[in-house]
């Protein structure tokens, strides 16, 4: 874990349309929630409360300060407008310090370009980007990282399970698009996370899908992972 991520919260009294004043006065609205606690309707300033979601994303706890009420919250939805990009709506998950939470932690490769592969012109992508573990908030890694130095040849692969946990941090055993029961059901470690290709043969790949192919959709196919579902609707309380 860095820093602590910390955010000052103001109550916030204006809701449903009304929100669109403070919207134009720079002042994004928020909402924080979780077991066991009334939704609270909060508030911050733009500037701020884009610093948090940089800082945090949805995998890092932000302590969170509302009066004289503290909290520990997780990112759970950020809504932002289509057009200009901005802020409109942020929902913060509470969670307590000594309960196990369920985050998507971001995966990093780590010696791009340093590996023999790279280095005899071939190419490594990388095939999912984040993955599920199981921690307590302040256990929470800001990545887990694996290292592709030592990739040589076209078809070598990184999995899962070529991941080293930091301490109390684990994976969450499931796989998309499989029952849990399902003794077929390829293994959490065995998911593809890079793997090193000729170029040659990606050009052949996205010429014979008209140019459409990719790497992640041909890799995510092998996985045997499904189209990602869509976001949930925003809370009725914005």
């Amino acid at each position: 874990m860095g820093d602590k991520i910390t955010l000052n919260l103001d109550l916030r009294v204006l809701q449903g349309k009304k929100v669109r004043q403070l919207r134009r006065d720079g002042i994004v609205p928020a909402i924080v929630y979780g077991a066991g606690l009334e939704p609270i309707n909060v508030q911050a300033p733009q500037n701020v409360i884009d610093k948090v979601i940089r800082d945090a994303g949805k995998h890092t706890p932000v302590h969170l300060t509302i009066g004289t009420k503290k909290e520990i919250g997780m990112i759970k939805d950020v809504d932002s407008d289509p057009v200009k990009g901005l802020t409109r709506h942020v929902s913060f998950h509470a969670v307590k310090q000594n309960e196990l939470i369920i985050a998507q932690v971001p995966i990093r490769l780590i010696g791009e370009g340093e590996s023999e592969a790279e280095k005899a012109g071939l190419i490594v992508l990388q095939a999912i980007d984040s993955i599920e573990v199981r921690a307590f908030p302040m256990n929470l890694p800001e990545a887990l990282e694996v290292s592709i130095a030592n990739l040589k040849e076209a078809g070598e692969q990184l999995t899962v399970g070529d991941i080293t946990l930091p301490e109390n941090v684990s994976f969450v055993e499931r796989v998309t698009g499989h029952e849990e029961e399902d003794d077929e059901a390829p293994q959490l470690t065995d998911l593809v996370i890079a793997s090193v290709y000729e170029p040659a043969a990606l050009e052949a790949a996205n010429d014979a899908a008209a140019g459409d192919a990719t790497l992640d959709t041909e890799v995510a196919a092998e996985n045997g992972e499904e189209a990602e579902p869509a976001a949930p609707a925003e809370e009725a309380s914005k």
